[in-house]
């Protein structure tokens, strides 16, 4: 990517390098030596090569407004709660509300059900983590927002087809978790007042 870069989109790339020789994966050395190059960088397709060997390191997109069309999800406010839960019975979150940095729900022989389509964000990360058993948690995500899911079905099903980037600057949600003799069902769905469904 030519794009420029801005002193902030370096120092994300930096928190990364400093996340790793924290977790032993950098050296104090090569931290600095890495440091010296990227602070050095001019464009997005330099920043790159800094984390490139560095495991679930998220791709480094340029921090500017969703293009014309793709409106990315506010991010700012406080939780409005932290956690969903049904027993032989069923939750729905919809509508507007903020989600907290990290969420559960969880459903034994149940339903919950988050829409996140008129949701902002507490923090530029979010996550929800899924426990089902014999139940099912439908998660409904707008198409501009980015999600990476990492969950597990056992004698279950965890669906990982809404795993993708969203707008650039979007927000990032990961959703984890379990599905035992259950599903975890992510599906990306336009906005209740985008244009498409106005036209009906």
């Amino acid at each position: 990517m030519s794009m420029r870069a801005s002193d902030a989109d370096r120092e994300r790339v930096a928190q990364v390098l400093h996340q790793a020789m924290a977790e032993g994966r950098l050296t104090v050395s090569e931290l600095d030596e890495r440091l010296v190059g990227l602070y050095q960088a001019k464009t997005f397709g330099e920043l790159v090569p800094f984390t490139r060997d560095l495991p679930d390191v998220p791709t480094v997109l340029p921090a500017v407004p969703a293009a014309s069309g793709q409106v990315a999800p506010m991010v700012g406010g406080a939780g409005t709660s932290t956690a969903s839960l049904a027993i032989m019975s069923s939750s729905v979150r919809s509508g507007e509300w903020v989600v907290p940095p990290q969420y559960s729900a969880t459903a034994f022989m149940g339903e919950v059900k988050l829409d996140l389509r008129e949701a902002s964000f507490e923090a530029a990360e979010c996550a929800i983590t899924a426990t089902v058993i014999m139940g099912e948690v439908k998660i409904i995500v707008p198409p501009d927002l980015t999600v990476q899911i990492n969950g597990v079905g056992i004698m279950g099903e965890f669906e990982r087809a809404a795993d993708g980037p969203g707008a650039p600057g979007s927000p990032v949600l990961r959703i984890n978790g379990m599905a035992l003799m259950g599903a975890v069902s992510i599906r990306r769905k336009p906005r209740k007042n985008s244009p498409r469904q106005l036209r009906g």
